[in-house]
């Protein structure tokens, strides 16, 4: 299976996943520590309040001795239920009640205010010197006083609603990232199943990279062709319309003047003819836009194509081969598709001849232009208006004929261009002085 590409979505998902678990391990890695050095010491009002107590034990034993330290540690074990004892230098207790064995070993790991608070699982224990320095009261840490009272709450925050908020930032960027845009797309398609033609997903999804963007581009490409496509049939649809009236039109005065029934008949004939190629032409424009067939392309040499054509363009014009010159190399080959190539020349020729005057010349010449042939077909009839370049290329249009006439229904460039782009080539027109050039462009072999 192929590696998706460098701006595929694949590496933008697996950028936000391994992000968000980089956050989530992070954050309650280095959160955590910090919680726990920001409670692992005393605050100043807990030493405070300490500090008071070491006071009032002072006082105690300074006023009444053994008796007025014992009545202090009792009030002090009713207040705050904690272990407490006051102790002089050699850590003798200065109550009346002597330490036991335990409380001896309890005082090896007493800590002074400034110390650490240590292992969280085990209950700490400190000691505050009195003002004379012989003395000392060692005591628990009240529970009001505890650091980490509100510790289970931030580690339930760090554990729990860390990664539920990390969780929703991330479900928003993949909302951003992928939602976002199908709902773009999916109200721009409901758009153009209602009818609007005009509806694109624009740059917001079609200036991505992705896939996502491929889809939006795909999408905005389908739209235009549809809206082009659905354009060019109802013109046509109008135009065909207005072209079979003339026809019809003079077959039916014919069908109320007309008393021979020969000529009749005759003129039956010509219109029908008329509007079966006039039909046809049509039908065949609108499958080349529509259908856009891939034509099958093999080597085709111009100039041996040029004088099959020519040979049918002086019978039916009755123009003679010297009218009909061909100035191309004996290697001009070109990548074609030979009957489409055939009738975009023939409709061409066809053209040039009949706007060229009584004795005029039609001439085909070209020049290898690196890897393609440019070829070009000259008449000298009267040009066009420079405006009108590119509008005769547009079907029905007829500048000089008044209609219907003789002289086409103004679809034969139209299929030539047609027949031309499907090549994989180009087909413009430019004025000459005198005559119209007709340039082709399309892939040497």
């Amino acid at each position: 299976m192929r590696m998706p590409g460098r701006h595929s979505l694949l590496w933008r998902l697996a950028g936000l996943l391994v992000l968000f678990g980089l956050l989530i391990v992070t954050l309650q890695t280095d959160i955590g520590h910090k919680l726990i050095e920001m409670n692992s010491r005393l605050p100043a009002e807990a030493k405070s309040t300490l500090r008071e107590l070491a006071r009032e034990a002072e006082s105690a034993w300074q006023q009444q001795g053994r008796e007025g330290v014992d009545d202090f540690l009792r009030r002090l074990r009713e207040r705050e239920d904690v272990w407490a004892v006051v102790v002089d230098e050699q850590r003798q207790s200065l109550s009346s009640r002597a330490l036991d064995e335990m409380e001896r070993r309890r005082l090896d790991f007493i800590r002074p205010l400034d110390g650490m608070l240590g292992n969280p699982r085990k209950w700490p224990v400190f000691y505050v010197p009195f003002g004379n320095g012989e003395a000392r009261l060692v005591l628990e840490l009240p529970r009001r006083l505890n650091p980490r009272k509100h510790l289970p709450l931030w580690e339930a925050v760090l554990q729990y609603v860390l990664p539920v908020f990390l969780a929703i930032l991330l479900g928003y960027l993949l909302y951003r990232m992928l939602i976002a845009p199908l709902a773009i797309l999916r109200r721009q398609a409901s758009a153009l199943s209602a009818g609007d033609l005009g509806a694109r997903v624009g740059e917001p999804v079609c200036a991505r990279r992705d896939e996502l963007g491929e889809l939006g581009r795909a999408f905005d490409h389908m739209a235009g062709r549809l809206e082009s496509t659905v354009a060019f049939q109802r013109q046509l649809l109008r135009d065909l319309s207005h072209e079979l009236r003339t026809p019809l039109s003079r077959l039916r005065v014919a069908g109320e003047n007309e008393t021979d029934i020969e000529a009749l008949r005759q003129r039956l004939d010509r219109e029908l003819q008329t509007m079966e190629r006039l039909v046809a032409d049509t039908l065949e424009l609108v499958w080349l836009d529509t259908e856009r067939p891939r034509l099958p392309l093999e080597p085709v040499e111009v100039g041996r194509l040029w004088e099959v054509l020519r040979e049918d363009a002086c019978f039916e014009s009755g123009w003679s081969e010297e009218r009909l010159p061909c100035d191309l190399e004996d290697d001009c080959l070109v990548r074609g598709h030979l009957n489409g190539l055939a009738q975009a020349l023939e409709n061409l020729l066809r053209n040039a001849i009949r706007h060229s005057p009584e004795d005029g010349v039609v001439r085909l010449s070209g020049c290898r232009d690196g890897q393609y042939w440019h070829l070009w077909i000259d008449d000298q009839g009267p040009g066009v208006d420079d405006q009108a370049l590119e509008f005769i290329f547009q079907p029905f249009t007829r500048l000089n004929a008044a209609r219907p006439g003789g002289d086409g229904f103004g679809l034969g460039l139209s299929i030539a261009r047609s027949m031309v782009r499907l090549q994989g080539g180009e087909l413009w027109a430019e004025n000459l002085s005198p005559g119209l050039r007709m340039n082709i462009r399309l892939h040497a072999v």
